[in-house]
């Protein structure tokens, strides 16, 4: 028994039962009837839309249209038969609960159409008691045609909140996803070039801690003030991205490729006019990466970056004499992919050489709109 009962609330809820109390009213006009025969047909109708008013919240699939044209047909029998015309309320809140839009318009049409001939016919022909009832049947017809688009458009609202409850939950998780690729490429960037200075410089002081003590005293030192650099961008990277300039990167990069052996050319002007500053990070990020692989990778003894700023955009080139990229020249590390990650977020391009070295030109375009792909971070 228990498990009945929890499977029609399941099912349908607690409210289709609220309803139940009004399968009392039908009985006052079914036993006014002098027939007994006529009696037994309106108790045996009235069992039978209970039964399939209830058959058609548990059921699925076609047969809800059954029950419910079932429904429909009992209630104009009963209006017919008994002059009680208000079982076509029970299938009117039911059809509203309807969401296929063709199928609830279907069944509203068939409810309208055959509860208003029903009641017009019993006008026409003989019926006293509909006149004597005449509000409380101008009501019964208002609610039937009223009740199913306004259950209807009420659960579609309920139905489209919970969706947008849903997506929301979705855009705040890939949200979060994306922030927490946004920080590693920034940690690998920013981390990966102060790391592999503080591993050449530290290499460079073990060869000269003998031969000249106060040359390796200075390499430490430097040592020392990349750590604490490199401490703290990653502050600043957890907190908020900080603007970067590229003229400060450039420096960097210089004292980067010294420590190297690689000798830096630079060609233009790195102190940037009129390039935005989210365009100068991308730059500077991708900056980073580039050098940063050329003294890990390349085996090359000259690094040349070209900075050339138009109205239309920025470009920058890292060109460098070394072996070239082995394979595809789009390469699959993490750090190429994160380059072209940043670079396309604003609507740029960037393109990969290999011949006689590595070439890498960055292009970024003066008016930067973030793309719908990562326009979520």
């Amino acid at each position: 028994m228990n498990n009945w009962k929890q499977l029609f609330l399941r099912n349908t809820g607690i409210s289709p039962y609220v309803w139940v109390v009004f399968y009392i009213l039908p009985f006052y006009f079914i036993f006014r009837s002098p027939s007994t025969y006529q009696i037994a047909i309106g108790i045996v109708l009235t069992l039978g839309f209970f039964v399939t008013y209830v058959l058609s919240f548990i059921s699925r699939g076609r047969l809800v249209y059954l029950w419910t044209l079932l429904q429909i047909a009992i209630s104009a029998v009963m209006a017919y038969v008994f002059s009680y015309i208000y079982f076509f309320l029970f299938p009117a809140y039911f059809i509203g609960r309807i969401q296929g839009k063709a199928s609830f318009i279907s069944l509203y049409t068939i409810l309208v159409i055959t509860a208003y001939a029903t009641v017009n016919y019993e006008f026409l022909t003989r019926d006293a008691i509909l006149i004597t009832q005449l509000p409380f049947v101008f009501i019964c017809l208002i609610a039937v045609t009223l009740l199913p688009v306004n259950t209807h458009n009420k659960n579609k609202e309920v139905r489209l909140q919970g969706q947008l409850e849903d997506a929301n939950k979705r855009i705040a998780e890939l949200v979060k996803l994306d922030e927490r690729q946004r920080i590693a490429r920034d940690l690998h960037d920013t981390l990966g070039q102060q790391l592999s200075l503080i591993g050449l410089k530290s290499d460079l002081a073990s060869r000269l801690i003998r031969t000249n003590p106060d040359k390796a005293l200075a390499e430490l030192t430097d040592i020392h003030q990349t750590a604490r650099v490199a401490l703290q961008e990653v502050r600043e990277l957890v907190t908020e991205m900080r603007g970067m300039k590229l003229e400060d990167e450039i420096f960097t990069i210089k004292k980067m490729l010294q420590a190297a052996d690689i000798a830096f050319q630079l060609e233009g002007e790195p102190k940037l006019k009129a390039t935005s500053q989210l365009a100068e990070n991308v730059a500077c990020m991708c900056l980073k990466e580039a050098v940063t692989n050329v003294v890990k990778h390349s085996g090359a003894t000259l690094c040349t970056i070209s900075i050339e700023e138009t109205n239309t955009g920025l470009t920058v080139r890292i060109k460098d004499n070394g072996s070239g990229m082995p394979g595809s020249p789009g390469g699959k590390g993490n750090g190429l992919r994160g380059m072209k990650e940043r670079v396309e977020f604003v609507n740029g391009n960037m393109s990969i050489r290999s011949n006689k070295g590595t070439t890498i030109t960055i292009r970024i375009p003066s008016v930067v709109k973030p793309s719908i792909k990562e326009g979520r971070s």
